[in-house]
């Protein structure tokens, strides 16, 4: 496992140093999607090979991965706004978005309205799927945009931050495991956490109270 972890390691470094801003760019864009690619993967790795070779920059890293992310959040955006809800609800299963994920996020939007797409983008699961509300009710695309870079851009920071901090622990560049679950595990544990105060409970209490709406 150890030598599995440092050759995808080693392989990645290798992908940045020729792909660079477009590799995190391109990345980002698909993790902005329903596709399952980590951008507390994608990011941290990136502004520490940047940090340690000089090659391109911690910031431009951060750039590539708000643009990539607007991107990927401009493409859910407009798919729904064309698709419509009964067409995002009757298909979106076969997407990675079933309609319970779709009704969530709907729930997470009217809550928090045009401000909630700039909290989604710095949450796990809320960030990848607050498209679909806002482009079924059609909101301002430029609103939309602005909120989606800005809370990308503070994302990607956190998460460069991130990186250029664990690329101080040379046994973690190394591949070894025990350092790697530490320090996955602290990071799962803070983004968890937030997710259930700011996300979890919020939509667990509107879907009660909609369900008790419609007993009555």
């Amino acid at each position: 496992m150890k030598q599995l972890i440092a050759n995808l390691i080693a392989w990645y470094q290798g992908a940045l140093d020729s792909g660079g801003y477009l590799l995190v760019a391109t990345l980002m864009a698909i993790e902005s999607t329903i596709l399952p690619v980590p951008s507390e993967l994608v990011i941290p790795f990136a502004a520490q090979r940047a940090q340690a070779t000089g090659k391109f920059s911690v910031l431009g890293v951060v750039i590539a991965g708000t643009i990539g992310s607007w991107v990927g959040a401009t493409i859910m955006y407009w798919a729904s706004r064309w698709a419509g809800r009964p067409i995002v609800l009757r298909y979106g299963r076969y997407f990675l978005v079933p309609e319970a994920k779709v009704q969530a996020a709907e729930r997470w939007s009217k809550r928090f309205g045009g401000f909630g797409v700039f909290i989604a983008r710095l949450l796990p699961v809320v960030r990848h799927l607050i498209g679909i509300p806002m482009g079924i009710v059609k909101m301002d695309f430029k609103l939309y945009s602005l909120f989606t870079l800005l809370g990308s851009a503070i994302w990607c920071s956190i998460l460069a931050w991130v990186g250029v901090q664990a690329g101080k622990d040379e046994k973690l560049l190394q591949g070894d495991l025990h350092r790697i679950t530490l320090w996955v595990v602290g990071f799962m544990l803070v983004i968890g956490a937030v997710y259930y105060f700011f996300v979890h409970r919020h939509m667990r209490a509107d879907s009660t109270t909609n369900h008790a709406d419609k007993t009555i």
